[in-house]
């Protein structure tokens, strides 16, 4: 089957809650995401490395997004209140969620140059990358391709093309208003989405529903959702549908083993790191401004509908820098205390970079420098050279918005401040498809790495790819350059699909779900068809990727 051949179209589910579009995926489960289809021509392109890998083995294990089930949203804007002034409050700056496209710019600036310390940029190959993107949406979309949702977790419970979250609303008896309902997919979806880092070549979830085996996000997705049903995080004899403080805390990484399936043979990287994440949630939702007396995720729509800003319009209308408030401030004890900090305060996914303005070195210890490969520039100060993502942050922002959307009818104002998502599926594309080239001094630093992890681990090296720890400077540099990248490659997919587009434009949230994470994934299963990873690894802890 080629890369850009069309996937077969879906069988008719039936959601009250979620509206689905017209394209999505099969009707039936597929074990593994192994699903097959028709053979159409692909889509005429001259230039030759995208006919090469249309080609090739098709990336078929990979779905389209699965039902389209939500209903893209436009954008509201209004003045937004600005950021921290970094000169006063550093630390304010960089968790503010405008920090991350304005820092990334100055790693992205230096891409364009070709002057990354880590990476030769090849910017020639850029229309490659457009292209391919381009070419995955017209496969699974029809144009004006208005059907594509927002990026977010509810997709991923979807896959098979079965409506998981339909299915369990359809359980909740008449008594349970809307509100609750969001508040429970709110529990839901943020515990999934603490979950959905990085899960290794090795491990998969057996469904208890339909006994198929799902992988990655999706398995992710299904293993987090039974948990729920089974009330794994609840505290409350009168409702097991619930995420609660008291629940987590009582949380075991034994239990989450189990719950996971994660054993001998199927174990889950970063197993013990997600546990931790989980239980120190638990204590972060003792803010009972945020979550309620009974510390729940979902008692967070409570404080927006209520907040002033919301108030102030007929409709409710969150404003989103209130929203990102209540999970960076709300979520903050979250993060491990080895992350990084200035003036004592915890930045969560915010890392030192030697491609950022450094510091000039200090008299008593001339030359030294954590980043010798770096430029010092006078007078910068500590914050300019920490680079600022909140991936995970944003990924909760995106996902948390689709309940409240669409069960509670709550518009969102600001979310033109989101950026595209700094993991390894959007970052790898743009190495796998010759933009972004790993330096020959990083690539055998990486290299030893993942042999001395194989060796460690016990694991066989089936592909070899060079590995790093998420701290490491090459992987805050990639992350930087992914986020401008994105925002580079969504002018020029719109500027491509012009015509298709008949006079509209898919955000950055859409470009993500149909096109640079699912193009992502699809490009490595092409060039790493065995294990499907992506061409630089994580050594992860469970709680970045």
């Amino acid at each position: 089957m080629g890369l850009f051949s069309r996937k077969p179209k879906a069988s008719k589910v039936v959601s009250t809650i979620f509206p689905r579009s017209s394209r999505g995926e099969t009707g039936n489960d597929s074990a593994s995401l192994n699903s097959e289809g028709s053979n159409i021509k692909s889509p005429s392109t001259s230039n030759s490395r995208i006919h090469i890998y249309n080609n090739r083995a098709s990336a078929g294990s990979v779905p389209p997004t699965p039902l389209t089930p939500l209903t893209p949203h436009p954008m509201i804007r209004v003045n937004l209140p600005k950021p921290p002034d970094p000169s006063l409050d550093a630390a304010g700056y960089l968790k503010s969620l405008g920090s991350v496209r304005e820092r990334s710019k100055i790693v992205t600036d230096k891409a364009l140059r070709n002057a990354l310390n880590h990476f030769d940029v090849d910017m020639s190959k850029f229309p490659d990358v457009v292209s391919f993107v381009c070419g995955i949406i017209k496969r699974d979309y029809d144009a004006p391709f208005s059907s594509i949702p927002s990026h977010g977790r509810y997709q991923h419970f979807c896959v098979g093309g079965r409506d998981r979250i339909a299915n369990l609303l359809a359980t909740f008896p008449e008594t349970v208003d809307n509100s609750e309902k969001c508040r429970r997919l709110i529990d839901l979806f943020l515990v999934s989405v603490l979950l959905d880092a990085g899960a290794g070549t090795s491990w998969g979830f057996k469904s208890a529903e339909n006994g198929r085996i799902y992988r990655r996000s999706e398995g992710l997705a299904v293993a987090s959702l039974e948990m729920f049903k089974a009330g794994l995080f609840s505290s409350s004899p009168s409702n097991k549908f619930q995420v609660d403080k008291g629940g987590l805390r009582n949380l075991t990484v034994e239990q989450l083993a189990k719950g996971m399936q994660s054993q001998p043979g199927n174990e889950i990287a970063g197993l013990e790191g997600r546990a931790n994440l989980l239980i120190r949630l638990g204590d972060a939702l003792e803010k009972a401004d945020y979550f309620g007396d009974d510390g729940r995720p979902g008692c967070m729509i409570d404080y927006l509908v209520a907040h002033p800003t919301t108030q102030a319009s007929s409709t409710p209308i969150v404003v989103l820098p209130v929203f990102w408030n209540v999970l960076m401030t709300g979520l903050g004890p979250i993060w491990p205390p080895s992350r990084t900090a200035i003036d004592g305060v915890s930045l969560g996914d915010a890392w030192p970079c030697s491609s950022m303005p450094q510091q000039v070195s200090q008299p008593s210890s001339p030359g030294l420098s954590p980043f010798p490969n770096s430029q010092s520039g006078p007078g910068a100060a500590a914050w300019e050279s920490i680079l600022p993502f909140h991936k995970l942050t944003q990924w909760l922002t995106y996902s948390l918005m689709q309940p409240m959307q669409n069960i509670l009818k709550i518009q969102f104002a600001g979310t033109e401040l989101l950026t595209g998502l700094p993991e390894y599926r959007n970052g790898g594309l743009f190495i796998d498809l010759g933009v972004l080239t790993l330096k020959p001094d990083d690539l055998d630093r990486g290299l030893q790495h993942y042999s001395d992890y194989c060796r460690r681990t016990g694991s066989k090296g089936v592909e070899v790819a060079p590995m790093f720890e998420p701290s490491d400077d090459v992987i805050v540099e990639w992350r930087g350059v992914t986020v401008g990248f994105l925002d580079q490659l969504l002018v020029e997919v719109n500027k491509a699909l012009k015509k298709e587009l008949n006079g509209g434009e898919l955000t950055l949230a859409q470009l993500l779900e149909a096109g640079s994470w699912k193009g992502g994934r699809e490009i490595a299963e092409v060039s790493r068809p065995n294990t499907k990873e992506p061409p630089i690894l994580i050594d992860s802890d469970g709680t970045v990727f």
